[in-house]
């Protein structure tokens, strides 16, 4: 192949940027404007060693995409669903081919056992967070190095691979709540001549707002991201948020502001300082029968109807007997620890870890809420926290004069021996150090819960080298439209 030539192919997979990819001559031609089931001709861009890029010209047949009155009007624009233009049951067989794919290639697994993919209870309205990008277009004057609003406020999400922002009035996978409060803040800044941060003259506010969003008790809270605390005329934006949210059927009982000044729009979205404007510093949700408290920082599934049949598999692989101790790491709030310790009789016990620590403060307050005794938990690396609790590992810290001593295990938190750990890494997959201390621990059974099957089946290979033995895995459509899918997979020592 070179560049220039036009080519004919058929779409089998999707890249994670959302492009599709076909096979021409026995290379991988990665095909922009293409997607799954498509037969397109196509014009190459680039060729490399191992594969090519071209762009769609044609769409000669297509499999699977939806009419287009039926497709997001912003799926053109909108690099949030890339899937979006297909048929679900198109989207489920996409997905789960790709997770096994990957645990076949990437873990070595022949032919891995794979229960299915269970589909999402609801496919629109179905995310209780929302990220929603800011701009102001925006220029610099020369004079005092004010920022002046060009053109009006858009409040949306970006579009694929740019940070050019798509001004999104309905995005059909949010809440109510979500869209309601991104036309108020849309409002707000017109209105106030509030500006977005812009990283090419390091000036400017808003960088972010997140929503989250609780069907159960209808509470939501906003949290604006933004490059200092102070949001001129705050008390009118609260009034602004709480009518509109109202009016979508729910509560505003929450605004809080995270201050993030990197000069960047392509790092983390959180900075390192929260603080509440108005109402409380949490929301309360109920999962499977127990009462959660969410903090603005903390992680917390995004579908929740989902996710409760993804944790039911979690604890049905988990293989509670009685007597247990379990491992949660990257416990978040404590969710899948505390419902797993409902679970437990016997004297079972759940030792909880997470780095985060305002979801460590939620999980130990979610076990008070629901008078669970039996779990405890940790903030720190697991990596380092495990073998320390456990006695394999010495940890300093400054005293009150700022030297270095050594920590001292609290009795509580002292783990001799464990049978189950439960592992739910963010989508980076899990650090080595880990595993290692996973394997360390001896644990009988190893639950993984992923967002990405490639370091899924990565870390799945690791832990086969290390003596466990892969059984099977489900997956869920936790995210329908986007290119996302979430599994829960089970690993058993071998005991020679």
């Amino acid at each position: 192949m070179e560049k220039g030539q036009v080519i004919q192919l058929t779409i089998e997979d999707i890249s994670n940027e959302g492009k599709g990819i076909g096979r021409h001559e026995g290379m991988i031609v990665f095909v922009g404007g293409a997607t799954y089931g498509d037969t397109v001709k196509a014009e190459i861009t680039k060729v490399k060693k191992h594969f090519a890029i071209a762009k769609s010209l044609e769409i000669l047949d297509s499999k699977y995409r939806l009419p287009k009155e039926e497709q997001c009007p912003y799926i053109d624009e909108c690099g949030g669903c890339p899937l979006g233009m297909l048929t679900y049951e198109a989207q489920l067989e996409l997905k789960s081919k790709q997770v096994k794919d990957k645990l076949s290639r990437i873990g070595g697994l022949d032919d891995p056992k794979i229960t299915g993919i269970v589909t999402s209870p609801k496919t629109v309205e179905y995310r209780n967070k929302a990220v929603f990008q800011v701009s102001t277009g925006g220029i610099i004057t020369r004079k005092g190095g004010i920022v002046v609003p060009a053109e009006e406020a858009k409040v949306g999400f970006y579009s694929s691979k740019t940070h050019k922002v798509v001004d999104c009035q309905y995005c059909q996978i949010q809440s109510p709540a979500a869209n309601a409060a991104s036309r108020a803040l849309k409002q707000f800044m017109i209105e106030d001549n509030i500006t977005s941060y812009d990283p090419k003259w390091d000036k400017g506010l808003l960088r972010n707002m997140v929503v989250k969003t609780s069907e159960h008790t209808g509470d939501v809270m906003v949290i604006l991201v933004a490059t200092s605390k102070g949001i001129p005329n705050v008390a009118k934006l609260v009034e602004m948020l709480d009518d509109a949210i109202y009016e979508a059927g729910y509560s505003f009982t929450s605004l809080a502001v995270n201050v993030n000044k990197e000069k960047s729009l392509s790092g983390p979205i959180y900075g390192k300082e929260t603080v509440i404007v108005a109402g409380r510093d949490t929301i309360s949700d109920e999962l499977m029968g127990l009462e959660f408290e969410i903090s603005p920082m903390a992680f917390y599934q995004v579908n929740p109807l989902q996710t409760e049949n993804l944790y039911g598999k979690a604890i049905e692989y988990a293989g509670l007997q009685g007597g247990e101790t379990l491992l949660d790491l990257y416990c978040g709030v404590g969710t899948i620890g505390l419902i797993a310790a409902k679970n437990m009789k016997d004297g079972g016990k759940v030792f909880g870890i997470e780095s985060i620590k305002g979801a460590v403060l939620d999980a130990n307050r979610n076990a008070t809420i629901n008078g669970i005794v039996n779990a405890r938990y940790v903030c720190g690396k697991a990596e380092d926290e495990l073998p320390f609790m456990m006695g394999r590992k010495k940890l300093m810290k400054y005293d009150e004069v700022n030297e270095l001593v050594e920590r001292v295990c609290d009795k509580d938190l002292e783990i001799t021996s464990a049978d189950i750990a439960i592992l739910d890494p963010p989508r980076a997959g899990c650090d080595e150090e880990l595993l290692d201390a996973v394997v360390a621990a001896e644990v009988n059974r190893i639950v993984y819960v992923s967002c990405d099957p490639g370091t899924l089946a990565r870390d799945i290979g690791y832990l086969r080298e290390k003596g466990y033995e892969y059984e099977e895995g489900t997956c869920y459509d936790m995210f329908p439209g986007s290119g996302h899918v979430e599994s829960v997979v089970l690993l058993t020592k071998v005991h020679n």
